[in-house]
């Protein structure tokens, strides 16, 4: 994972209950795109990309890199997993040094309400707990994104802080392998 630290990447595809988080594959290509042209998913992080850009710049096997999960479902994406360093330079860290690890989400909006991202999120969560043993995980959101917040506590995120961010109020919080074990 870029600058997480040494952990062999690609991971093993993770199974769940459901889901398959695993690496991204030429085939994802046309559910990237309906993820980052659907205006539900871009409600809280600035909004739809416009279709014909994605097409035409979408690589032919996007998302293939360290810390990426494509969420799979029967053979198919639904949604993505990501763990990264939170960039030092943005307000909003737990560490002293920053660049903590941090999980995102998003998923198509045909999965919504089925708990895939609480299953995926977790499952991602797990994995950093054994490849990382300590380390804490942070999520950002828009406080605004009540769907965010809820699954954030559900999750076992607790609030460190709030501040302003390209426009809008975020959400900060931690998630510790060692308390949620």
């Amino acid at each position: 994972m870029t600058g997480l630290g040494p952990v062999a990447w690609p991971a093993a595809p993770i199974r769940t209950e459901r889901l398959v988080l695993r690496e991204s594959e030429a085939r994802d290509r046309a559910a990237f795109v309906e993820l980052f042209a659907s205006p539900e998913v871009g409600t809280y992080i600035g909004g739809p990309q416009p279709r014909h850009e994605l097409e035409r710049a979408m690589p032919e096997v996007p998302g293939r890199r360290s810390g990426h999960f494509v969420v799979d479902l029967d053979g198919a994406m639904i949604g993505m997993v990501t763990l990264d360093r939170r960039d030092a330079e943005r307000p909003g860290h737990v560490r002293p040094n920053a660049e903590e690890a941090e999980i995102g989400y998003m998923f198509l909006p045909e999965a919504w309400g089925c708990g895939y991202a609480a299953e995926a999120c977790s499952a991602a969560l797990d994995w950093v707990a054994d490849a990382l043993p300590g380390e804490p995980v942070v999520l950002c959101t828009q406080s605004a994104n009540d769907r965010a917040m809820r699954l954030a506590a559900k999750l076992g995120f607790t609030e460190v802080e709030r501040f302003e961010e390209y426009g809008a109020e975020q959400w900060l919080g931690v998630w510790s392998p060692s308390a949620a074990r």
